[in-house]
């Protein structure tokens, strides 16, 4: 499997671009905020085509960009609980950071949602570009956070380091810590559970590509994640 990641522009959020080859379809996961140039490299260079967006959740900064990518013709794909924030995700934001974002890109910063959206749901199972990624509800973050587990791994791991599959866990998990649960819609208690019931059953040798920050494995959070180890 080919995957690619660069980070948006404001808040580092990791944008993913998952294919089974160069050449071929393929997914873009939580397009944010100014990465539609770098994306279009990451195209171009592998001669990739986007079949669907996914969504980790719906934050600004994971979704700022989808109706873009989108372009009308392809699906945006986000839990049924999540939903209602691709209406406008802008509001929540405080109204100092939008003006700092305004004058970051020199103009005013607008939403629109996306035409196509594809509610997900827990267990399902998703064919697309050629992959299949099965959904995991893992509210806490927001109410409709998810993560998507793919029974493949990236090209070009080191051969020392044993990987069996790759997790997307948007804000759910990062290496050393979790997303935080004090915005709009987040609960701690859910959260633990969602540690407790989705995450830590994943195995060990699973690849995890966060939302934030740097790739880990749920062994390598399993034994050293202050948040894991204190459930």
């Amino acid at each position: 499997m080919l995957a690619v990641s660069f980070p948006a522009a404001a808040f580092g959020t990791n944008c993913y671009v998952l294919a089974p080859a160069a050449g071929e379809e393929c997914i873009v996961v939580d397009p944010g905020i100014g990465i539609e140039e770098n994306l279009r490299e990451v195209l171009s260079g592998l001669r990739l085509r986007p079949s669907a967006v996914l969504l980790t959740h719906g934050h600004v900064d994971h979704v700022y960009s989808v109706t873009p990518v989108c372009a009308g013709t392809l699906a945006a794909y986000i839990h049924g609980d999540d939903r209602y924030r691709l209406t406008d995700p802008l509001s929540s934001l405080d109204p100092a950071l939008l003006a700092m974002f305004e004058q970051q890109f020199g103009k005013k910063v607008t939403w629109t949602e996306p035409e196509r959206v594809v509610d997900v749901r827990d267990g399902e199972t998703l064919d697309l570009a050629g992959l299949g990624l099965s959904v995991h509800h893992a509210p806490g973050h927001t109410e409709g956070s998810v993560m998507f587990a793919l029974d493949d791994v990236p090209e070009g791991l080191p051969d020392d380091v044993e990987i069996t599959s790759t997790l997307l866990t948007g804000d759910v998990l990062f290496a050393g810590s979790i997303g935080r649960t004090d915005l709009p819609g987040g609960s701690m208690d859910a959260m633990n559970k969602s540690l407790r019931e989705v995450v830590l059953p994943m195995a060990d040798p699973t690849l995890v590509l966060p939302g934030h920050g740097p790739g880990t494995t749920i062994g390598r959070e399993r034994a050293t994640n202050p948040y894991l180890q204190n459930l």
